[in-house]
């Protein structure tokens, strides 16, 4: 059996693509939810798939083990960020190398770090005029967005896109390729070479 914790703020938009995704295997599990805002959409996504959810302070993350011991129950395989905003610890990272994975909506290095997330980096790449933009899903550093690349998925862009047509081409590639790469990385399924690869 394989483990999967997420760690989301917002809608949940890419937990749910990741949980129904992973609803056809059997040995897969979803083990938890773990939020940082009280009223994000993604808490209702994991009371309609059954998930366990666990809201945290910085406190928590941050001051004490608690989110820590709560990874190491069970054991897990793989801790993906599906748009959490906070940085993972130290003491986290050391604990799962290579075992934390964040996605990011554009190619990058460009148009990443601190405060760059939904609608601000689809606006900066129109700002840009970069003629192309898509998702990193890469894994976990200390720094935002800095992490060794996995995989990157790249769309046009069409002179009349605005950050809102920009965002939805951008969440039907995180949607499919998210789950597509978890399960790669977890070894029980293969990512076809469509696309840009790395």
């Amino acid at each position: 059996m394989k483990h999967i914790i997420i760690f989301a703020s917002g809608a949940g938009t890419n937990a749910r693509a990741i949980m129904q995704y992973f609803r056809h295997y059997p040995d897969v599990k979803i083990e938890a939810i773990i939020c940082n805002k009280p009223k994000a959409g993604v808490i209702d996504v994991a009371q309609e798939f059954q998930v366990p959810y666990y809201l945290i302070t910085r406190k928590d993350l941050y001051e004490t083990d608690n989110v820590l011991n709560l990874l190491q129950r069970p054991e897990t395989d793989l801790i993906v960020l599906a748009g959490f905003l906070w940085l993972i610890p130290e003491n986290i990272l050391q604990a799962f190398p290579g075992k934390i994975i964040n996605i990011h909506p554009a190619l990058l290095p460009s148009h990443g770090g601190a405060g760059m997330y939904g609608k601000k980096v689809h606006e900066s790449v129109i700002h840009a005029k970069d003629q192309e933009t898509g998702i990193t899903i890469h894994y976990l550093n200390e720094k935002y967005d800095d992490g060794e690349v996995i995989v990157q998925k790249a769309v046009a862009v069409e002179p009349d896109d605005t950050a809102e047509s920009l965002a939805k081409k951008v969440h039907e590639l995180e949607h499919a390729w998210y789950p597509k790469t978890i399960a790669q990385l977890l070894g029980i399924d293969s990512v076809k070479d469509e696309g840009r690869m790395t």
